[in-house]
């Protein structure tokens, strides 16, 4: 497959600028004219090889941070959105959606937010009784999807916190549940054990932690590691926070539990030692989870989050759905992005995991964009720790491209080079003509439909 050629005009211009650099300056720095920074600036010409090793060079770059993942996932959100009804089809070609999210990031991201204001205004009016009482708050989004993007854009990796999760996690000595006992107590807090249906309950007047008996061991130290980032990290995570201007304070809540909960993950499993160890064992999850102490849910969701600059991990994508199939977690390094709204591909082989619980599932798959990828899935499911209680069924889907395939230990007695499945996004942006598994057709293509003909599907998706 021919390498794709690098349109990254927003991203260079973000560079210059931040050097304070003059596009003359720049240029000469770069070693090419004045005009070719321009066309590259603007997208007119990709980013050349001289200007990566410039840019290497003169400044010491990580001249991988100009990949167009950012792009891509906007590419990918706005393909989905406008594959809504209410374009009636009318969808630009791929071409103008990339150039959208390259030249003009911040107008992709505002028509996003519009298409989602869209969306709720139109769900909310399908209930009247939710509707009533709510016209002040139609045109924004909830605060839920507001901190999802958040991390979804941040490329799901926060670097201040990631490295101060790190330098926390190499002054722990010993037992590391003993080890965040004592670190606790720094601040004042005691930790206590008791049978009780919350996973962690902290009392802000006494100053007493307390920590479910029902929980598996991996999920106390995580929620001990979560208090101490809201006690010891708390000045951190609110400049965090106030650098990502949320519009509620609902959201800003959300978010400071969803970087809290990073905190956790990324002390447990610190990012250096746990790189390291994940290239030694072949990205082996069992093997990680034992040495970390970990649960494979935490193991897979950290894989996917091994983007710091200048010491990436191999890129995963991470997924976790529910039985129903809607995904409660998403995140992608890869090209592979998820859809927004309602579940995965029913294809994909996450959603059979939950008939063999406690296996790895290997399945090689290709996307319609010819992309092929070495995907797994394992149940996940979380028993409620009494009787009676309920248990909490989820799979989770880890894959990595299949050119990096080779440094997973999963990928041992597979023939790498066929036997492809075609999986899809989401039914309303897939191309795939035939699929048996199609629930709705794609708004891209016509349809033919003939009474006499009763094929896979009750209509055929013609040709561009």
């Amino acid at each position: 497959m021919p390498s794709q050629k690098l349109y990254a005009g927003a991203k260079l211009r973000e560079t210059r600028t931040g050097l304070g650099l003059t596009q003359k300056d720049f240029a000469s720095k770069l070693g090419v004219s004045l005009p070719y920074l321009n066309q590259m600036e603007n997208n007119n010409r990709p980013v050349s090889t001289t200007v990566l090793l410039s840019l290497a060079q003169e400044f010491g770059f990580d001249v991988t941070q100009l990949s167009a993942g950012e792009s891509e996932r906007m590419v990918t959100d706005m393909r989905e959105a406008l594959a809504d009804p209410v374009f009636d089809g009318n969808a630009p070609p791929l071409a103008d959606l990339r150039l959208a999210a390259s030249n003009a990031p911040a107008l992709a991201h505002a028509f996003l937010q519009l298409h989602r204001a869209y969306r709720q205004t139109h769900e909310r009016l399908a209930s009247l009784d939710e509707a009533l009482g709510r016209e002040d708050g139609t045109l924004q989004p909830s605060a839920w999807e507001e901190v999802r993007d958040f991390f979804h854009y941040c490329d799901n990796y926060i670097d201040a916190v990631d490295r101060a999760a790190e330098h926390t996690a190499q002054q722990i000595d010993g037992d590391l549940e003993s080890g965040i006992r004592k670190h606790l107590a720094r601040h004042g807090l005691a930790v206590q054990y008791a049978d009780i249906p919350e996973l962690r309950l902290f009392n802000a007047i006494s100053g007493v932690l307390t920590l479910s008996t029902r929980a598996a061991p991996e999920t106390r130290r995580f929620q001990l590691l979560v208090q101490l980032a809201l006690v010891a990290q708390n000045t951190l995570i609110e400049a965090t926070l106030d650098l990502a201007r949320f519009r509620t304070d609902e959201a800003r809540a959300i978010a400071k539990i969803g970087l809290a909960n990073y905190f956790a993950g990324a002390a447990l499993l610190p990012y250096g030692t746990f790189l390291q160890a994940a290239n030694e064992t072949r990205h082996d999850l069992e093997r990680l989870a034992d040495r970390f102490g970990a649960s494979i849910e935490q193991i897979a969701h950290r894989l996917s989050t091994l983007q710091r600059p200048g010491a990436k991990g191999v890129p995963f994508f991470f997924v976790r759905v529910d039985q129903a199939g809607t995904i409660t977690k998403r995140h992608s390094a890869t090209r592979l992005q998820f859809a927004r709204f309602g579940g995965a591909c029913p294809l994909w082989n996450v959603h059979q995991a939950f008939e063999t619980p406690g296996r790895f599932l290997r399945q090689l798959a290709e996307t319609p964009d010819g992309v092929q990828y070495l995907c797994l899935a394992r149940d996940v499911s979380k028993s409620g720790g009494a009787w009676g209680a309920p248990t909490r069924r989820y799979a989770i889907g880890l894959g990595v491209e299949v050119r990096h395939a080779t440094s997973l230990v999963y990928a041992d007695g597979l023939d790498l080079s066929r036997g492809f499945e075609p999986i899809g996004i989401s039914c309303r942006i897939c191309e795939r003509r035939n699929c048996h598994q199609r629930s709705v057709p794609p708004l891209e293509r016509r349809l033919s439909v003939d009474p006499g003909t009763r094929g896979v599907l009750p209509y055929t998706v013609e040709d561009v």
